[in-house]
């Protein structure tokens, strides 16, 4: 790959240029499926591909879902981790989703064969195996695993066979998802330049000098002020409350909670609730964790203006994700919800200050208590 499978000899066994390509005495054939197919076979009492008409419509029913419905959910999940696209989290989320039906499915159907289909080895386990190698080497953890454990089962013991195991070699689990990686970018060729012979300059070439009003024009514009700066001046200063926040290690109720109501402007802040619309989707901890991470990291463009605690509730899925932010004027700032595409994920609910009940919910939720609402904190973040 990217040395001789784009030559012209190269496209003419394969027109889109991928490997592997197997040549035969009858003429070249690709695709790995394809390939698969026909070595198994070349003999004709090959057990590999069953050994009835419905075993064989069996065999190609597992090697289209395992290509389909669990390699494909692996590479949209791990490609873009290691730079070979793209990484779009709500992308990341689809594959994720999918991945784990696909792996339900195949965990219930193995939770009572052995095999795939019969009673021995055949080429849709082959496929499988191979497909399900890709994700248990480079980003399938255990506690991601760990909910399949038929296929978990299924898996290690062909890994562990000697036909296996002498092309795989010994497999070894991930132990860390891949952390996201940018793109790569495809090098440019640069253009060679033709060598110019020192020639006597010549006046006539200069560009005529712009016109005054000319020059004006295209000096830069200054940059427009964020319309929250053009509010009245807030006698809450929102970098002496995160400082607050902050060094109070102690008596947090006492220091911190007091004083940020004795801080608090409510004419020049206001305090939402946010709830995600879609806590049936979260089911893998580490998923969920990584989703509220993302959604902090691109709420950065508000950090002059905002202050957030997003808690992670629950000791078992589905978990729940709830937040509270303060945030600079009446409402919630429109190029916030403008840049940052979370906003649409959450219900957000203004706090009424007057109202004792949700006062006392944001005392709780700045300051992590637990249990919350009468469920486990599986984790707190603080946007500050």
């Amino acid at each position: 790959m990217g040395v001789s499978n784009k030559t012209p000899e190269f496209l003419k066994i394969n027109p889109i240029g991928k490997v592997p390509v197997l040549e035969t005495p009858d003429g070249p054939v690709f695709e790995s499926n394809a390939i698969a197919r026909y070595v198994t076979q070349l003999k004709g009492d090959n057990t590999l591909y069953g050994s009835s008409l419905i075993e064989h419509a069996h065999i190609e029913q597992w090697i289209d879902f395992s290509s389909l419905e669990i390699d494909a959910n692996i590479i949209k999940w791990y490609a873009p981790r290691v730079g070979r696209g793209p990484y779009l989290p709500p992308a990341e989320e689809a594959a994720i989703s999918a991945l784990k039906r696909a792996l339900a499915a195949l965990n219930t159907h193995l939770a009572s064969n052995t095999y795939l289909v019969g009673h021995s080895v055949t080429l849709a386990d082959i496929i499988m195996t191979c497909n399900l190698y890709l994700g248990f080497a480079n980003i399938l953890v255990k506690c991601f695993t760990s909910e399949f454990p038929h296929v978990e089962r299924y898996f290690w013991t062909l890994v562990n066979q000697p036909n296996f195991r002498k092309i795989i070699g010994q497999v070894k689990q991930a132990e860390t998802i891949p952390p996201v990686q940018s793109a790569k970018k495809p090098s440019q060729p640069k253009e060679s330049k033709p060598k110019v012979k020192n020639e006597p300059k010549k006046e006539a070439n200069k560009e005529p000098e712009k016109p005054k009003e000319e020059a004006e024009e295209e000096a830069p514009k200054p940059k427009a002020k964020n319309p929250l700066d053009l509010l009245p001046p807030s006698p809450m200063i929102l970098d002496e409350w995160k400082r607050l926040y902050s060094n109070t290690k102690t008596n947090f109720r006492e220091v911190a909670i007091k004083g940020f109501w004795d801080m608090y402007d409510p004419e020049g802040y206001s305090l939402w609730f946010c709830d995600y619309k879609y806590n049936q989707e979260n089911t893998v901890s580490f998923v969920t964790l990584n989703k509220v991470g993302g959604f902090l990291q691109r709420m950065d463009l508000a950090r002059k203006y905002a202050f957030g605690k997003m808690l992670v509730i629950g000791s078992d899925p589905p978990f729940k994700v709830k937040g509270l932010w303060l945030f600079r004027g009446q409402e919630i700032p429109q190029f916030v919800i403008d840049e940052c595409y979370d906003m649409e994920l959450y219900e957000w609910t203004k706090v009424d200050i007057s109202d004792e009940p949700q006062k006392e919910r944001v005392n709780q939720m700045i300051e992590d208590c637990e249990p919350f609402e009468g469920e486990a904190l599986l984790d707190a973040k603080c946007f500050k």
